[in-house]
């Protein structure tokens, strides 16, 4: 599971400070669904974790959305930094 902890949060904060912007949050969720992702590949019939990365992954989805909407260069910088499609 070493993959999905090489998230460095710092790279998405707004201020010192900063732990509930839609950056900080997608980082976040997207550090969650790696870890179930690879979690999945071991006990493939887990189906309630299975559940829980479709929440997460729908969660995240809504929130690139809104990112989208309010702030394209933040959108950008998101979605390059975390490797995500698009």
């Amino acid at each position: 599971m070493a993959s999905s902890d090489n998230i460095d949060l710092s790279a998405f904060r707004l201020h010192e400070k900063d732990t509930g912007s839609a950056d900080v949050q997608i980082a976040l969720l997207t550090r969650r669904i790696n870890q179930l992702t690879d979690h999945l590949k071991i006990f493939r019939k887990d189906h309630s974790s299975r559940r829980g990365l479709l929440k997460l992954v729908a969660i995240r989805r809504s929130m690139l959305d809104y990112l989208k909407r309010t702030s394209q260069d933040r959108y950008k910088s998101v979605i390059e930094k975390l490797n995500l499609r698009k």
